[in-house]
């Protein structure tokens, strides 16, 4: 998705984590991909040092794969998440749907 790189967008994918749910941290690790879910708490956290590009982007590709509940979105927050799932790529025949293996989902 082509989203401007802008500390307010930034500000826009912030808030639908935080209306759907999740908690978004910044903290430091050995990520391999930027980020870490761990789904059964809805915590989310994210490589504080990857830069303003890297943090949207990562956001970006993490909505692509996080199932959320649209309907406790506000209505710009809907737009831009609808914006995002419109744009991830389809999956070709054999590949499997779903994240990549570097993420990692705990209890």
């Amino acid at each position: 998705m082509n989203i401007k790189i802008t500390p307010n967008n930034l500000t826009k994918l912030e808030k639908i984590f935080d209306e759907a749910k999740y908690v978004l941290r910044f903290e430091k690790g050995s990520f391999l991909s930027g980020y870490c879910i761990l789904e059964h708490k809805k915590v989310v956290v994210i490589n504080k040092f990857l830069n303003l590009e890297g943090r949207i982007n990562t956001l970006i590709d993490i909505l692509t794969t996080l199932p959320l509940d649209e309907e406790a979105l506000t209505a710009e927050s809907h737009k831009l998440y609808k914006q995002i799932q419109a744009s991830k790529p389809i999956p070709e025949a054999g590949e499997e749907e779903g994240g990549a293996p570097e993420e990692h989902a705990a209890e």
